[in-house]
């Protein structure tokens, strides 16, 4: 769902950065206001904050197939890090997700960036949590099949219920603001007629994903898991570095190894664009992948400025697109940045709060 900036008008790119923005600023005020009430324990988050984000950046490599569309799919991650992480430092974590993906491999425009954060971090971090995974994981739904057996069941219903409905959220916002930017190739009921089914089975998978991820979780470390009752305390079956170690060596493994099989079709949004007609699927929107949408001085000088950051554009070697290391080297270079990046954000939270707190001593 990674946009370019072809389908925004700088206008519409702008609005989109400044809701970005002030989803972030909240984001940080709330979890410094969290730090300053000592609500979160800074050396347990960051490391989790870290590794978790790397998952995020490595399983966004992997485009997995829906089968009889030619087209693909992969996960997007905000309800999988806001169940770990919480809604503020989820979306902080996909920011840093994508950011890191437009300026060092061209995954989305930069112009679009803003809108991109919405897209995919937005509803799936606030709307995912507080609306689905929240009130789900504190009801009692199930109770009379025992405490865990009823946990499982609702990780795997917040899990499902929250990736579709945020991704169907997505998936309409894409097409709101291209209709907003004018594109006049893209009539906004017949794409918004395009994204939505195919997201809708991308959400599925995504939802199946996230829950197998959130019940390793719950069965290794229960205490990681926001929303999460347990009875008296919460005993895993691995400590948490073990856990910590087992999600870093599964990052290594799919951004390095399982990427190099991804599927090569289109994804939902590209899909919907240009089709598939070359395997035998339909033409969707049929636009000219080399020449679409609007362009502007400022997308132009976006797109330069991306140019010459990516050094492995598309998750590939610059000069060698063919040669499959290149996607290997992506993945855990990749991952590791955004594991630093994930992890500066939660140290520079943590050394405010000692800062202030020393100079109130």
């Amino acid at each position: 769902m990674h946009m370019a900036d072809a389908l925004l008008a700088p206008a519409v790119a702008a609005t989109m950065y400044v809701a970005s923005s002030t989803a972030a600023g909240v984001s940080i005020h709330k979890l410094r206001k969290e730090e300053k009430l000592g609500l979160e324990d800074n050396s347990k988050r960051l490391p989790t904050m870290a590794v978790t984000a790397a998952l995020v950046f490595a399983g966004q490599m992997i485009n997995y197939t829906i089968p009889g569309t030619g087209s693909s799919g992969h996960l997007c991650g905000g309800m999988m890090l806001s169940a770990i992480l919480g809604p503020f430092a989820g979306f902080l974590s996909m920011i840093a997700v994508l950011v890191i993906q437009c300026l060092f491999f061209a995954d989305g425009g930069l112009m679009a960036l803003g809108a991109n954060v919405w897209n995919m971090a937005f509803y799936g971090c606030f709307v995912g949590y507080f609306l689905i995974y929240r009130p789900i994981m504190n009801s009692d739904l199930f109770a009379s099949r025992g405490r865990d057996a009823a946990n499982r069941i609702k990780l795997i219903l917040a899990s499902i219920l929250g990736c579709v409905v945020t991704l169907q959220l997505g998936a309409g916002s894409v097409a709101v603001e291209t209709t907003l930017s004018g594109i006049s190739e893209l009539p906004f009921g017949t794409f918004l007629g395009l994204m939505l089914p195919i997201h809708l089975a991308i959400g599925l998978v995504e939802g199946l994903i996230t829950a197998a991820v959130l019940v390793f979780l719950y069965e290794a470390r229960p205490e990681l898991l926001r929303e999460v009752k347990t009875e008296g305390e919460a005993s895993g079956k691995l400590s948490l570095k073990s856990t910590l170690a087992v999600l870093a060596v599964i990052v290594v493994l799919v951004g390095g190894g399982l990427s190099l099989y991804a599927s090569s079709n289109p994804d939902g949004l590209e899909w919907a664009l240009f089709g598939n007609a070359e395997e035998g699927y339909a033409e969707n929107m049929g636009l000219d992948e080399d020449d679409f949408g609007v362009s502007s001085d400022i997308s132009d000088k976006a797109g330069e400025i991306q140019e010459a950051t990516s050094f492995l554009p598309d998750y590939a070697f610059a000069n060698d697109e063919e040669n499959p290391l290149g996607t290997t080297v992506s993945g855990i270079v990749g991952s590791l940045i955004v594991a630093c990046l994930a992890a500066v954000i939660c140290f520079i939270g943590g050394f405010f709060r000692r800062k202030n707190a020393g100079r109130a001593a």
